[in-house]
């Protein structure tokens, strides 16, 4: 039987075009969303150009929801052998107008979500597999006006780097992709960030100059390729055809006396 990967938010965006790509080159894809017309057109979609798929709609914030879809999963097929966590959403405001509300609902739908399936799906990823997590340059860097996803997003590379060592012995690989690409969820920021750029008459920004959800999808079928059981624990970032390679923080500098630091750290800063 061909593997078994389920994707969450794979109605549309990255998830979708991830969904797409492994019913291509031959995965059993588990199309996760809310909305059940939209899972069932990328399970129409995937079983089009040849692929195996059924869709199961479930709001992965709800652990409840999660215990049932994984339930029926198992049911059907035995073991799951690839998660992508895929699913996202956005509540942008800058700290002093953000409302418990917004900040709840994109930690639960990032990162208490990726608790939840995780959690559920290993006892049964019974050969080895792959879990592969969705975070953002905005988990690694930090992003105005987005704290909370910037937390949410710097939480996962705690899942990975956490899970990568405490499952590499059972043979799963854990990862993360900082994406950069143009989705419904990203196309309103970057479409803001060009106006503002053209009202100031000024070019519009490298950074913001991104690839599409197809070309991170063929950076995955390529890193589920991959045979290599050290290839876990890595944040990669995908824009169109470059990919970087992030590394974990390391420590800047270490003195051994508390009233020597702030002046090591006046001479760093001046370098």
């Amino acid at each position: 039987m061909n593997k078994v990967a389920v994707i969450t938010g794979a109605t549309r965006g990255i998830g979708r075009s991830i969904a797409i790509q492994l019913g291509q080159v031959g995965y059993q894809v588990i199309v996760n969303g809310m909305n059940q017309t939209l899972i069932d057109e990328v399970v129409r979609e995937i079983q089009r150009t040849g692929g195996e798929a059924n869709g199961y709609a479930a709001n992965v914030a709800d652990p409840s929801e999660v215990t049932a879809m994984v339930d029926v999963i198992i049911a059907k097929y035995g073991c799951i052998d690839v998660f992508i966590h895929s699913a996202g959403n956005l509540h942008d405001h800058k700290m002093m107008n953000m409302s418990d509300e917004a900040w709840q609902s994109v930690l639960d739908v990032h990162l208490n979500s990726a608790y939840y399936c995780i959690q559920r799906i290993l006892p049964h990823m019974h050969n080895g597999g792959d879990i592969l997590l969705m975070t953002s340059t905005a988990g690694l860097t930090g992003s105005v006006g987005q704290v909370n996803y910037s937390a949410a997003k710097a939480g996962i590379l705690g899942i990975v780097w956490t899970l990568a060592a405490e499952l590499q012995h059972n043979q799963i690989r854990v990862n993360a992709i900082a994406p950069a690409a143009l989705t419904d969820m990203t196309r309103p920021i970057i479409e803001h960030v060009k106006e503002k750029y053209a009202n100031r008459n000024e070019p519009f920004p490298e950074f913001w100059k991104v690839g599409s959800p197809d070309d991170v999808a063929r950076f995955v079928a390529l890193l589920l390729e991959q045979s290599d059981p050290d290839l876990t624990g890595e944040i990669f970032g995908v824009n169109g055809t470059k990919v970087t390679k992030w590394q974990k923080p390391t420590p800047a500098f270490s003195v051994n006396s508390v009233e020597d630091f702030f002046g090591t750290w006046q001479h760093q800063k001046g370098r």
